[in-house]
């Protein structure tokens, strides 16, 4: 079973454009640290703390202290991100008391860039960027200098009944264009039954959607950002799945609702595009279905293409600016986040798909029984695999990431129940985050 990932051949391109984006973030003195900090004169382990709010990772740094001797972390759980978390870190690093390592999704680093929280790494991680997919590091990048290890993504697959889908003599639509005709059939055989949902609530998935399309939301121009929420890329995906509303092929309903869960419990919603993380959810949500399921790769736009994309990127370990200990707290996000025992343990807490190469190493990738019992014996982790590969290179996070997914589910949502097309949903989406940045002082090209 090979599942190392080759390096994709975009980071010389990615480079100029993350150059760009230190100014565009309006980061002051982001001077490179020095080669390493000063160790206790009294040969006692250096002591760092790392913040995260990932259930289960004690396990990992429980594994990091046992193999080391002269670091030793002590792990504080905090609020997730989103939730307080990151308003905390900062807090705290403009209080000069921060944590070491801290837990930093994708998208939320450019909002720590503007702020100027974050350490400086490059000096304490040298070629180390050769062991993870270069989507994932290149999220860390910006002006040649490093300033994130990462750690996980959640990479876009297909869930599906296939117990469902033989039944009609459909196989898993490998375009959207198929994904069309088979929502055409699926719901042609059962009053109750769609081929998924319609998850207006998600913004994540949204923007996933979008960028599997070919949008390219945010770029830099010169010192100020280029807003492109409603590109013709992304109204193109918006037009089509308008259509599946208009024609009733898709179930207007919130994920993980208490109503999504009884219809995927009873196959009324027949399959579900999420992120390699949610295979513990469909089993979790309908444990009576095992074996009844199957992953397969995203649709395609233009049929033989492989691109693929994310559910909110993923997740990385940054050092916060005014660390006492850069150099060992960038060493233990080094390893947290590549060596093959605590990779394993990450995958298997649920931490997301592993942004490291060397997939064959990952113990907890390569026999997992139960798993692929449920999905009839399938190894789904090859398909991931593959999607997380195919991740479009070019995208990037702008400042204010939080402000844009909530720009986004509002104004999705407020057009679904007012019947408005999804396209005026995007282009208003435009018009608000772009005077959000405004308003914070953050320049916009036009």
């Amino acid at each position: 079973m090979q599942r190392s990932i080759p390096m994709q051949q975009h980071r010389a391109r990615r480079r100029v454009v993350a150059g760009v984006a230190v100014a565009a973030v309006a980061v002051i003195g982001l001077a490179s640290c020095a080669a390493g900090s000063e160790s206790a004169d009294s040969g006692d382990p250096v002591e760092l703390t790392f913040q995260s709010w990932v259930p289960n990772i004690d396990q990992a740094v429980d594994a990091f202290n046992d193999a080391h001797d002269d670091i030793h972390v002590t792990l504080e759980t905090i609020t997730a991100g989103p939730d307080g978390g990151y308003a905390k870190m900062i807090s705290a690093v403009q209080a000069g008391n921060p944590a070491d390592v801290a837990q930093v999704g994708y998208d939320a680093i450019p909002e720590f860039l503007v702020n100027d929280a974050l350490e400086d790494i490059t000096d304490h991680v040298g070629d180390a960027g050769d062991r993870f997919t270069e989507w994932q590091w290149e999220t860390g990048v910006f002006d040649d200098r490093v300033y994130a290890v990462p750690q996980a993504s959640g990479p876009l697959g297909q869930f599906y009944r296939k117990d469902i889908f033989d039944s009609l003599g459909l196989s898993a639509p490998t375009t959207w264009d198929e994904y069309y005709e088979a929502a055409k059939a699926i719901r042609a055989s059962d009053p109750d039954r769609y081929i998924a949902a319609f998850a207006f609530n998600q913004a994540p998935w949204l923007i996933g959607l979008s960028q599997q399309g070919g949008g390219e939301w945010f770029t830099v121009d010169g010192d100020a950002w280029k807003v492109a929420i409603d590109d013709d890329e992304t109204l193109k995906v918006a037009e089509f799945w308008q259509k599946l509303i208009d024609e009733d092929l898709v179930k207007i309903e919130a994920d993980f609702s208490s109503e999504w869960n009884a219809d995927m419990q009873s196959g009324n919603v027949a399959s579900w595009i999420s992120g390699s993380w949610a295979d513990a959810i469909v089993r979790g949500t309908a444990p009576d279905t095992a074996g009844s399921w199957a992953v397969a790769a995203m649709p395609q736009w233009s049929e033989g293409e492989t691109v693929s994309a994310t559910w909110a990127g993923g997740s990385a370990n940054v050092v916060l600016k005014g660390s006492e200990h850069p150099a060992e707290a960038a060493e233990f996000a080094l390893w947290l986040n590549s060596d093959p025992e605590s990779v394993s343990i990450l995958t298997s807490i649920g931490a997301g798909w592993p942004a490291i190469t060397d997939l064959e190493s990952i113990e907890s990738l390569q026999d997992d029984p139960e798993v692929f019992a449920f999905y009839g014996g399938q190894d789904i982790w090859d398909v991931f695999a593959e999607s997380d590969a195919a991740v479009a290179a070019t995208w990037k996070w702008p400042p204010l990431s939080q402000t844009l997914f909530a720009d986004l589910t509002d104004n999705v949502k407020s057009a679904v129940e007012s019947g408005t097309p999804l396209t005026e949903a995007y282009r208003q989406t435009q018009e608000d985050f772009t005077a959000a940045l405004e308003d914070k002082g953050i320049s916009v090209a036009e």
